[in-house]
């Protein structure tokens, strides 16, 4: 079926095709078209079921309205409220999100990043995959808005919206510490990732601190591990190892496979295992004992995250030279 263009509603009403632009435009009255014959063009519009070409007028404003966020894995519960919250501020702002997971492959990461790029997205907003640091910078060289989320590249000058992770582990690994245990351990992914190596230097500070850094218990998982293998090394690392007495875990997903082997094997929490987890959910909820977390303020971290991009944005169309840098971290 041929798309109905401007000239066809121009031709049935009988006024030029540049008259028809002003009034679907909403340019009427600066154009001063009579208020009888926008109505008559707009009504034919609807009769031809007349639909704007969204990419052109687009290209004629020099804004799509959209922007392209890319998380890590959009089935871990952490980056999907995370996604959702960002996708709700944004809408308060008339942007449309449009969104993709890296799965922490740097390919995968290119391809989204091409992807969004070629789509004209007005601005991004990353949780960025180990090793994508010059990915993110070719955008900066594009001068296009971009702002990270939950993690950041400590050698690149980037808008940033980060959770405070030393202090997070620290804080936790202390309390712990003054609650009796001294054989506490941590599982974490291995990784070069700040966010990640943050929060084993403050279990570390912390054991350091209270004097039990000789108790101190690094457990180092393979990010690219499948659920099977992750729960085998928790099994090897923490239920064989009859000297631990309370463990931390890093991310959410940690957390979860970490419960679904404690209860497998009958470990008691609190009573044979001490457990604080990190940003919480369902699993958590429906657990059979009160489950200790480090919550992220994730609707903060979102609607910041937005704002700091459309500041970003704005001040870029109005040639004000791009955003003020930012790093908005959380304690």
């Amino acid at each position: 079926m041929k798309r109905v263009s401007l000239k066809d509603i121009a031709k049935k009403v009988g006024v030029s095709t540049t008259l028809v632009s002003y009034v679907i435009n909403g340019q009427e009255k600066g154009k001063k078209v009579g208020r009888d014959l926008a109505e008559k063009i707009r009504q034919t519009a609807i009769e031809l079921n007349y639909q704007p070409n969204e990419i052109a007028r687009s290209l004629r404003k020099g804004s799509t309205k959209t922007i392209g966020l890319i998380v890590a894995d959009i089935s871990n519960p952490f980056f999907s409220h995370l996604a959702r919250c960002i996708e709700n501020e944004a809408m308060k702002y008339g942007y449309t999100v449009i969104m993709g997971s890296s799965d922490e492959e740097v390919s995968k990461s290119e391809l989204l990043i091409n992807t969004f790029l070629n789509r004209q997205v007005d601005g991004f907003i990353i949780s960025p995959a180990e090793g994508t640091a010059s990915q993110t910078n070719k955008i900066l060289e594009e001068k296009i808005p971009l702002i990270l989320v939950d993690r950041f590249f400590t050698d690149l000058v980037i808008n940033s919206v980060v959770l405070d992770n030393y202090q997070s582990t620290f804080n936790a690994t202390s309390y712990l510490i003054e609650k009796g245990y001294r054989k506490i351990a941590v599982v974490a992914y291995k990784t070069s990732l700040i966010h990640m190596r943050e929060r084993v230097r403050g279990y570390l500070e912390a054991m350091k601190a209270h004097d039990q850094i000789e108790n101190s218990n690094v457990i180092e998982i393979n990010a690219k591990n499948t659920q099977k293998e992750i729960e085998d090394s928790c099994y090897n690392s923490i239920i064989k190892n009859k000297k631990i007495q309370a463990i931390i875990f890093t991310t959410n997903l940690l957390s979860i496979s970490g419960l679904f082997c404690i209860q497998q094997h009958k470990i008691k929490i609190p009573d044979d295992l001490a457990f604080i987890g990190f940003d919480g959910g369902d699993c958590f909820d429906l657990f059979y004992s009160p489950i200790t977390y480090i919550k992220q303020p994730i609707e903060d971290m979102g609607k910041d995250a937005v704002k700091i991009l459309i500041d970003s944005i704005v001040n870029t169309k109005n040639k004000r030279g791009g955003c003020c840098f930012k790093k908005h971290t959380y304690p």
